[in-house]
């Protein structure tokens, strides 16, 4: 698949690296929710705090899984 070249004729990063970023970080969010909102509950937050806590370690993991995962899908095109 060819990459696609930007307006100053820097390349494009391809369909699959931003695909495993974009799957990674679903991944990652729905094991930061499960996660967090244990680790969340077990210290004995409640509301605007939880949903806080909760948000955090969700964009946290997600951000994190996501980088991983784009970059295995860079090494293995």
């Amino acid at each position: 698949m060819p990459l696609a070249v930007g307006p100053y004729g820097q390349s494009q990063p391809s369909c699959f690296v931003k695909m495993g970023f974009v799957m990674g970080c679903a991944v990652g969010m729905a094991a930061g929710a499960l996660f967090g909102t244990f680790s969340c509950l077990r210290i004995r937050m409640r509301s605007r705090e939880l949903m806080g806590g909760i948000g955090k370690t969700m964009m946290q993991s997600g951000g994190t899984f996501g980088t991983f995962m784009a970059i295995g899908m860079g090494i293995r095109c």
